[in-house]
């Protein structure tokens, strides 16, 4: 079979929302910028399949025969992370921090985060129009969040900003950049891990502490890998979904950003739409979430030799037209089947519940208090955070 190679366009970006995605097929064999071989899965049950089969994981893209999958690597490439790791030995580290993610322990959280948001919103319209809502609401509330459910209450954002950014980075960094921020963040990490031992609290840092120290199992390399791509994980795909979708309801969807506003339930079915059609980020240097087979396995027809590198391009997978209806997307339709923007499987993301709630009372909260919120500039004039693997408005200014 004949392989394909993405180029990277050099036409102006676009938003997200109106990126052309893979037409669903079987999966075909591409390349990695690396020059890999990457079998790329587009239709939704090829990806599901990808993201569940315990032949296909995430810890063979890391041993020693595997072949290379990144020119500079990121937070994505740590061994000890629990990201990287199948089977028994993620499920130990998984267990450790799952408790504090549950749909009812989220909720415990809602009526704390609805204040966060109400409390932005009171500065956003004190301090007048016009005005960035970047870094005036889309940034400050997951940070709030996480830095409240991890206890972090002194930590610099432009400090986690800037960690976040290396640790996402794909081509905005070198590979020398990127290993000092990461030194930066682990020494962090661990001094937290530290702190919260001699005196734990009732934060999430404490209880991964507690429960890694009592069940055994977890190296302090895993633990402070875990506690480092919590914070960065917390409030960066939050931040850029927030900013993605302001983009497309403020410039392209008045009459769902009056809905959102009026009616709670209308804006819980616009953030499933929402982040099942809008990406995290582009497809051109990161063709999907990589797993590596162990075995000879078939997906969708397609005979995948074992140690081959696979690519769940979840992004399509979200728009397979045979799963979901095809033309414009109606916002607030049951989606039906689960999107995978969230995963599948044993890597499912730990955050989803998380991230939901924040989404939905970001939206509902700002939509019912400025009806009239409204983009000053067109969208082929926004400033994009380029070379990472989300992309979002770096700034995005706003009247009302």
């Amino acid at each position: 079979m004949t392989t394909e190679q993405r180029p990277v366009p050099d036409a102006p970006l676009v938003p997200l929302h109106c990126l052309r995605h893979a037409e669903p097929g079987p999966p075909r064999l591409a390349v990695l910028p690396t020059g890999t071989p990457v079998w790329v899965c587009t239709r939704h049950a090829d990806v599901r399949q990808v993201l569940t089969d315990p032949r296909i994981g995430r810890a063979p893209l890391y041993a020693p025969d595997a072949p290379p999958i990144t020119l500079i690597p990121n937070i994505l490439d740590d061994p000890d992370s629990m990201l990287n790791s199948d089977g028994p030995e993620h499920q130990r580290v998984r267990r450790t921090v799952q408790r504090a993610f549950t749909p009812r322990a989220i909720a415990r959280w809602r009526p704390w985060v609805a204040s966060v948001v109400e409390e932005l919103i009171d500065r956003l319209e004190d301090a007048g129009f016009p005005a960035e809502i970047i870094g005036s609401y889309s940034r400050p509330l997951p940070v709030a969040v996480i830095s409240r459910l991890m206890d972090l209450d002194g930590l610099d954002p432009e400090r986690l900003g800037r960690w976040s950014d290396h640790a996402l980075s794909a081509t905005a960094y070198t590979a020398e950049q990127i290993g000092t921020a990461m030194r930066e963040f682990g020494h962090f990490g661990f001094q937290l891990i530290t702190a919260r031992r001699k005196e734990p609290g009732d934060d999430l840092v404490s209880s991964l502490v507690q429960a890694a120290d009592q069940t055994g199992g977890v190296t302090e390399e895993q633990l402070t890998s875990l506690v480092c791509g919590l914070v960065v994980a917390g409030h960066e795909t939050t931040m850029t979904t927030l900013g993605n979708a302001l983009v497309y309801l403020l410039g392209e969807d008045r009459a769902a950003w009056a809905r959102i506003g009026a009616d709670p339930q209308a804006a819980t079915a616009a953030t499933e739409q929402l982040l099942r059609t809008i990406p995290l980020g582009d497809s051109t240097t990161f063709p999907g979430m990589l797993r590596r087979t162990l075995a000879e396995v078939e997906i969708g027809g397609v005979t995948i030799p074992a140690g081959a590198v696979v690519a769940a391009d979840s992004a399509a997978a979200n728009h397979d037209p045979d799963v979901y209806p095809a033309g414009p997307v109606d916002l607030f339709a049951p989606v039906g089947t689960p999107s995978l923007t969230f995963g599948a499987g044993p890597h499912h993301c730990l955050g989803a519940w998380l991230a939901r709630m924040e989404l939905e009372l970001a939206l509902h909260s700002l939509a019912r208090r400025l009806p009239g919120l409204r983009l000053t500039a067109p969208a082929d004039a926004i400033d994009w955070r380029q070379g990472l693997l989300t992309r979002s408005p770096q700034t995005l200014e706003v009247a009302w």
